[in-house]
């Protein structure tokens, strides 16, 4: 996905190996984490604005998922 980044601040990667959560997005440019679930609760985030078409077109999928993991 091309997105845009606006990084005040960074999850540290180390925190988070080994315990009960899976990266799923990791910026190409800079390495850092972009997204993220866990493994056991009905958790994920993102941290980045899809850019290749206005509105949240892009992360459709993380909307869907969302919803799923509302019912």
């Amino acid at each position: 996905e091309i997105t845009s980044q606006n990084h005040g601040f960074v999850v540290d990667l180390e925190s988070i190996r080994g315990g009960d959560v899976e990266i799923t997005h990791i910026n190409l440019n800079d390495n850092t984490l972009e997204g993220f679930r866990h493994l056991k609760m009905p958790v994920f985030a993102v941290q980045y604005h899809p850019e290749a078409s206005p509105g949240p077109h892009d992360a459709r999928y993380l909307f869907g998922e969302f919803r799923r993991l509302m019912t």
